[in-house]
């Protein structure tokens, strides 16, 4: 029965999720099976853009069109000489040479987490010069280009980093007692763990930047079993969808369930590289039933549970618009 009403649910989403310009894909090649990266872009796909924590555009991805699969570049950390404009040269090579119609620009991943864990790990006062070496300028240059704040990790330490970089900021731009701050147009979030966690923590970021959009870059419930992991999937999606203040959003898990650091549930591909039932619908399919624990002779992990009557409620509620977490 609880399995049947998170398929159905699933159903719903799918078939109001087409053609869904929030959605992206976080990229993330597996090395050892490169042509998994073709499964995003073959359709059907509800995926729109991408971003690659690079500057420069995949290469893999140079047979499809930025207007039909947008990348996004990122400054992902601070150079080593905090002078160095690499950045900001290689926007416009991109933009000016090659012709390449960047409109947006992610900046610096999770500054406030250690490097052993994927953040840039940079200080706010260096990231406010890195920023004004680079950001400042292409703003300057491209009035169009759209800049994302820096996104950091969903601990209490993220916010407190966020407002001493944009002091910083403002503290080198500002000129003879006049005050003038950095600006962006829209906060990017990051999110690990349960869907009240995630209302809550975009809650704070909307409060906060209450004139900005929002992208939520990276989220998904990580180390869960599957049938809450299929829940929070959909419920978050739902979420997403549904708010106005939210841009863009894209779901960390493009990646195969045997190399996935968030757990084998949360990922869209099993083993041999199959799109499980949370791979099929993020691309606005339906059901696929495969395992992600399947594949390479894996055997069944159990990981299939019935789920708590309250998570199933919550679903079901949220589906039919009778809970708003705004």
């Amino acid at each position: 029965m609880f399995t049947r009403a998170i398929a159905a649910a699933a159903g719903l989403l799918v078939a109001s999720a087409s053609a869904n310009s929030k959605r992206g894909l976080v990229f993330t090649p597996n090395s050892t099976s490169p042509d998994d990266a073709y499964i995003w872009t073959a359709p059907p796909t509800d995926l729109t853009w991408y971003y690659n924590y690079k500057p420069l555009p995949s290469q893999i991805y140079s047979n499809v069109s930025q207007s039909d699969f947008e990348f996004v570049p990122m400054l992902w950390g601070a150079p080593s000489d905090i002078n160095d404009k690499s950045f900001y040269n290689t926007i416009k090579t991109l933009i000016d040479e090659r012709g390449i119609n960047v409109t947006h620009i992610l900046t610096f991943n999770e500054p406030d987490g250690p490097g052993q864990y994927g953040g840039s790990d940079i200080d706010p006062g260096v990231a406010a010069q890195v920023w004004v070496n680079n950001i400042v300028p292409l703003q300057e240059d491209y009035k169009a280009l759209r800049v994302g704040l820096p996104a950091c990790t969903g601990a209490p330490a993220g916010m407190e980093w966020t407002k001493k970089f944009l002091e910083a900021c403002s503290g080198l731009i500002s000129e003879d007692e006049k005050t003038k701050n950095c600006t962006f147009d829209f906060v990017p979030i990051h999110w690990y763990g349960n869907f009240e966690g995630l209302a809550s923590h975009m809650g704070e970021y909307s409060a906060t930047f209450p004139n900005k959009s929002m992208w939520v870059t990276e989220y998904n419930l990580a180390n869960a079993n599957l049938q809450e992991t299929q829940a929070f999937y959909i419920t978050s999606a739902e979420y997403l969808d549904r708010l106005d203040f939210v841009e863009r959003y894209s779901l960390f898990g493009a990646f195969r369930s045997d190399v996935s650091n968030v757990g084998p549930n949360a990922a869209m591909l099993n083993r041999d590289g199959e799109l499980t039932d949370i791979g099929a619908w993020y691309l606005g399919r339906q059901s696929t039933g495969v395992d992600p624990n399947s594949g390479k002779g894996g055997k069944d992990s159990g990981a299939v549970r019935v789920p708590t009557p309250r998570l199933v409620i919550l679903l079901l509620v949220s589906l039919l618009g009778l809970v708003n977490y705004a």
